[in-house]
């Protein structure tokens, strides 16, 4: 498969197919945070400019603006990858897909039911036994 990006991308889907399914999927995560914190820087810019119009705040929505399609653009090129790589998107990667709310804003939604997680189990296994020492980390 081949395909050209829009944007510069610091990989090309071949390079992505490489990679293991977890670093994907890390990256995949990382990439939805990373858009998660510029939609709303990209609000509050916004909100700021119409209340008081400044060229700063234009250029910094101007500048988002590509960071947010090079960003979208690199997790659909890694979606391809794990494609390719025969794994298809599940709730088992807990992966956020993309769901259309038009006017060009996209909104994230996992697969998850809510107030669940990709750890949690239906029945919680209650441990008795007391912890003698907090400190020494996390018992399983």
């Amino acid at each position: 498969m081949d395909y050209r990006p829009r944007y510069a991308q610091p990989f090309t889907l071949r390079e992505a197919v490489r990679l293991d399914v977890s670093v994907i999927t890390e990256e995949m995560a990382r990439l939805q945070n990373s858009l998660q914190h510029l939609r709303r820087t990209q609000t509050e810019l916004r909100n700021a400019a119409d209340a008081a119009p400044d060229p700063e705040f234009t250029k910094a929505i101007e500048e988002n603006d590509i960071v947010i399609g090079s960003q979208e653009e690199r997790i659909s090129i890694l979606t391809m990858a794990l494609t390719e790589k025969g794994v298809a998107m599940s709730s088992h990667y807990g992966m956020a897909q993309p769901t259309s709310l038009g006017d060009n804003d996209t909104e994230y939604s996992t697969s998850q039911p809510a107030g669940t997680s990709p750890t949690s189990t239906q029945s919680p296994v209650a441990n008795t036994e007391p912890i003698e020492n907090a400190d020494d980390g996390i018992f399983l």
